[in-house]
């Protein structure tokens, strides 16, 4: 089984409290990434980063003091134009925390240990990328875990090139689909 994981492509990150041009520059290549994947018969898992009213007691919340992804807002929904194809083919993940994916709540065990292969693409290759990729090498220890590099962007370039740099040591193939 391959998988698809496409992570926190919502609005905040892209054009709203926490967006930038990097974010908004990888949204078509995002799409163009899910079409494919679909076609090549991948299974589509998508991540909401999910915060309420008790977000700014949080580790997160008390030293990112950014509201974001606010259950329920406009800034909290998918990007329009991944929205649609999103919610059509993929199976949602609502995240409290950056670091939170496991397959068991959608694939019976005999189906995770088919598991060959799981590319993650989406938001922020430094943080919920990051941490998403090395949970899943954890605890798939024979599939490959790859993040396509041209799919994600992180909190700024200087940290995204350290973020790929980490994930290949910690034997995560980076790939560049551009």
């Amino acid at each position: 089984m391959k998988i698809l994981i496409v992570i926190d492509m919502q609005n905040d990150f892209i054009t709203g409290s926490l967006g930038s041009s990097q974010a908004q520059a990888i949204v078509p290549k995002v799409k163009k990434r899910i079409l494919q994947a679909i076609d090549e018969g991948y299974e589509i898992i998508y991540t909401l980063d999910s915060h309420d009213e008790d977000y700014p007691f949080t580790l997160e919340g008390r030293d990112l003091k950014v509201e974001h992804c606010q259950i329920g807002t406009k800034g909290w929904e998918l990007h329009p134009e991944l929205k649609n194809l999103l919610e059509k083919c993929g199976f949602e993940i609502e995240k409290e925390t950056h670091g939170t994916i496991t397959f068991d709540d959608y694939f019976n065990q005999d189906e995770c240990k088919e598991i060959e292969e799981v590319v993650l693409v989406g938001l922020c290759s430094d943080i919920c990328v990051l941490q998403n990729a090395l949970i899943l090498s954890a605890i798939y220890k024979y599939a490959t875990i790859i993040v396509d590099a041209s799919c994600t962007a992180g909190v700024t370039e200087e940290t995204h090139k350290m973020a790929l740099e980490l994930l290949k040591l910690n034997h995560i193939k980076v790939i560049d689909n551009e």
